[in-house]
């Protein structure tokens, strides 16, 4: 007869007694539970005891969490989190600095509880923290240089309880001082400082930004980007990961006005504070140094780096979404200006007829026809072709851009294109607005960045205006593919899904350089494109005869039993999960995967991203398949539903999913990747009886079905298949044969 559903079988500790082997009622309040382990050992006052997870996380056992106590669970009786906390209250306070510092260190391990962390905010224990932080310093200055290492332990613990406290959500960002703020920004400013203290002020200052628009603009007033640099310069990646993620939180909370500013401007970088981010992220000092110290530094870039410079990049794009989204006025003269200009340049100011000479008719007719010649829709007025939002007028911010920087290119563009025939022209204008648009679409110009995302290209660090010169490389290439496909205007939107792809193909070989982006191009002509097509619609040819269909009906389940399999044999592989955070991004990771039976589900929370497969046993938690009531998916799932920074966007909805169990009990995950999303929703509806409606299925019935097919059509007959693989051969007894080219 199996167990009662509600009796769970746990060890419990206590120092130094042996172990006892229990069995919990969840029906029972907590508070009995504690007592009858209590008395067992003889404790009075089990009010002052409390249950917590042996294992590394230490966290409480309360009536909330008490569900996810499992059979087998290792337990520890230990103080309870009121007494701990009033303990740890008075011990940070002790005239001991040795007491002191075990005190702080206990802290700051404990604060990762959301227990623990409720208790002690109640005594009012941030504000004590903060005092420490804001008068300790100062009090202990002359103790600093002969008791360095431990003054500075003790400011690292310090902060170390402050962010995990933070963390929680519990206390509101903006009930900190200002002299708080300039203390946590003179740890950053400092040329000589602890790393971990550094790593945790740095912590703080970007804590502070996202969550509070008043301290955002208090810490804008204390850093500049003089006291940043050298982080950037030094050789320690995770301190370079905080000091761009700084910049990048000051940057996503700066107003509109304040990022908009002129890119060409001399203000001094070193001097220029945050919220000017605009012209800073424009000055080659500081792209560069990202470029030659994070980017181009003799080390792989690990997860976090990358979505913080994939974060940056996004953040830098989206300065163009206000000239994107704006309408050209045709009645302002200082825009006309701009298309005169183009016009000028093309076709040289000095052929002009004399402003005062020849009729105004005549002058109307030559601009006419010189608009038309440069491929604008509206010969008459060209102001009209910019009124559409996007791609406004950063479309003629580019074309003006190409003129200027590469103006051999562009008037070659323009003339040769004017000397052909009217149908086989490639309309410069046209062509100009359409690419800029669909460049704006490629870089997702004026959404979010993703919480999950670490696509950043290198090749955008390498230069300046790097998005006006991308343009200028594309719009090049577009002329280029109009030529060798020999398009005439009927086959404009054709041309623009070719150069879309070409740039898209491109792009996923993440060239480390503009030019080198430029030589790629070069490799994918058009006829290139069609011999990728053709190869592309061969391997995934579908035979629509109706002897070939009956065939693919009587194979299909055959097939769709295969990826079952394989699903399943991912899920026993398991995945390593990121745990999002809406205060702030950490390394924060946790590993789940099924038992070889197809039982049970095995999770638990690691302290760094793993190499390899995690074992069973050093998972914490199960989770029984047979509880699984059902899997939700994007904003069906609890975890999606809450409110938070940057978690409302697509791509974080696209990876989201949810087991659903018992009453009201939910496991939340965030795939790493959409790869990783089909593999887990698929496995868990196969678990579940349900059928798998992912992409990848859909992809990897088709490509399996096709192969499988193409084998039974072929002509085999007399011909003897082997069950296994043929033998690899021994190696040779030399290797004389060898040729060396050097």
């Amino acid at each position: 007869m199996p167990p009662p559903v509600d009796i769970v079988k746990v060890a419990i500790e206590w120092p130094g007694a042996y172990p006892k082997l229990m069995e919990i009622d969840q029906k029972k309040p907590l508070s009995a539970i504690i007592k009858e382990v209590c008395d067992g050992w003889s404790l009075a006052n089990h009010e002052y005891f409390a249950l917590q997870h042996a294992d590394s996380s230490n966290f409480y056992i309360t009536e909330k969490n008490r569900n996810e106590i499992k059979n087998g669970t290792i337990l520890r009786l230990t103080t309870s989190p009121a007494q701990n906390a009033q303990q740890l209250h008075e011990r940070i306070q002790s005239s001991s600095m040795d007491a002191k510092l075990e005190a702080l260190k206990d802290l700051a391990s404990l604060s990762r509880d959301v227990t623990f962390a409720q208790e002690f905010i109640n005594l009012d224990g941030i504000s004590l923290l903060t005092q420490m932080v804001e008068s300790g310093t100062e009090r202990y200055q002359k103790l600093q240089k002969i008791m360095k290492p431990c003054f500075g332990d003790m400011l690292s613990f310090t902060l170390t309880a402050f962010v995990e406290l933070m963390d929680h959500g519990i206390v509101s960002w903006d009930t900190f001082s200002v002299a708080f703020i300039k203390k946590i920004a003179s740890f950053v400013n400092k040329s000589a400082v602890d790393i971990s203290i550094l790593q945790r002020s740095l912590a703080i200052l970007e804590s502070m930004v996202l969550n509070s628009h008043d301290l955002y603009q208090k810490v804008a007033q204390e850093i500049t980007i003089g006291q940043l640099i050298p982080h950037l310069q030094g050789t320690d990646q995770e301190i370079q990961t905080y000091t761009i993620a700084v910049i990048n939180a000051l940057f996503l909370k700066a107003p509109d006005e304040r990022r908009q500013l002129d890119v060409e401007s001399d203000t001094d970088i070193l001097d220029c504070p945050l919220t000017e981010m605009a012209n800073i992220l424009a000055q080659k000092q500081l792209r560069s140094i990202i470029l030659t110290h994070v980017i181009r530094a003799q080390r792989a870039i690990n997860n976090e780096m990358a979505h913080q410079l994939y974060v940056l990049q996004v953040l830098t794009f989206n300065l163009l979404e206000d000239r994107m989204m704006t309408k050209m006025d045709p009645q302002d003269q200082a825009q006309r200006d701009i298309i005169f200009e183009l016009r000028r340049i093309a076709f040289d100011a000095e052929s002009e007829p004399n402003n005062n000479s020849g009729s105004m008719e005549k002058r109307k007719s030559m601009y006419t026809r010189d608009y038309k010649k440069l491929g604008f829709i509206n010969h008459v007025n060209p102001a009209m072709d910019f009124t559409q939002t996007p791609p406004g007028m950063l479309a003629l911010d580019n074309m003006l851009y190409f003129a200027k920087h590469h103006q051999d290119a562009y008037i070659r563009i323009v003339l040769e294109n004017s000397s052909r025939e009217d149908k086989h022209e490639c309309p410069f204008g046209r062509s100009s607005i359409e690419l800029t648009k669909m460049l704006c679409e490629i870089l997702k110009v004026g959404e979010l960045p993703s919480e999950t995302c670490n696509d950043f290209h290198p090749m955008f660090f390498t230069h300046d205006r790097s998005f006006e010169e991308f343009f200028c490389i594309c719009i090049q290439l577009l002329n280029k593919t109009w030529k060798e496909m020999r398009a005439t205007s009927e086959d404009f939107n054709k041309v623009m899904q070719v150069v879309k792809e070409q740039v898209m193909r491109a792009l996923t070989t993440k060239p480390s350089s503009l030019d080198q982006f430029k030589s790629k191009l070069q490799n994918l002509s058009y006829t290139e494109i069609l011999k990728i097509r053709q190869s592309e619609r061969m391997n995934q040819e579908d035979f629509q005869s109706r002897p070939i269909l009956e065939l693919k009906e009587k194979i299909q389940p055959e097939i769709l039993e295969l990826i079952k399999q394989q699903r399943l044999n991912r899920l026993v592989e398991g995945t390593c999960f990121r745990k999002l955070n809406c205060r702030r991004r950490q390394d924060k990771f946790w590993y789940c995967r099924l038992s070889p039976n197809h039982k049970v589900l095995h999770y638990g929370d690691l302290e760094e991203s793993p190499q390899g497969e995690v074992p069973h046993d050093s998972l914490q938690d199960k989770l029984p398949v047979a509880d699984i009531k059902a899997v939700v998916t994007g904003k069906d799932c609890p975890h999606m539903k809450e409110k938070g920074a940057l978690k409302q966007n697509k791509e974080v909805l696209d990876l989201a999913f949810s087991i659903l169990y018992d009453s009201n009990c939910q496991l939340n995950f965030i795939a790493p990747d959409k790869h990783e999303y089909c593999i887990w929703t698929d496995g868990l509806n196969a678990l579940l009886g349900k059928d798998m409606v992912s992409d990848l299925t859909r992809n990897d019935l088709d490509t399996l079905l096709s192969m499988e097919i193409k084998l039974r059509l072929l002509d085999l007959e007399n011909i003897q298949i082997p069950d296994a693989p043929p033998p690899i051969p021994k190696e040779p007894s030399n290797y004389d044969f060898v040729y060396d080219c050097n």
